[in-house]
């Protein structure tokens, strides 16, 4: 009886050890792959290009005022 409960165990053990290393593999393949950094990179593109607008509408003034004055620079010295 203890045979039979460990051999299953075993196969059952086997079979999570399987598709775990099947999986990483298959994960592995994909995150590396271009269609993944495709897929990446028009995300967030598509994100920061959603965001620009908003952001430039922030942080550009509509209207500015006078410039800062400059120190008075010195004159030539003579020696």
């Amino acid at each position: 009886m203890f045979q039979k409960i460990a051999n299953i165990l075993s196969i059952v053990s086997f079979l999570m050890v399987a598709s775990m290393s099947g999986g990483t593999y298959f994960a592995y393949k994909y995150v590396t792959s271009d269609q993944f950094k495709t897929r990446v990179m028009n995300e967030i593109l598509g994100n920061v290009q959603g965001m620009m607008p908003k952001v430039l509408e922030k942080g550009l003034p509509d209207l500015t005022g006078p410039s800062l004055p400059l120190p008075p620079t010195m004159s030539e010295s003579k020696i």
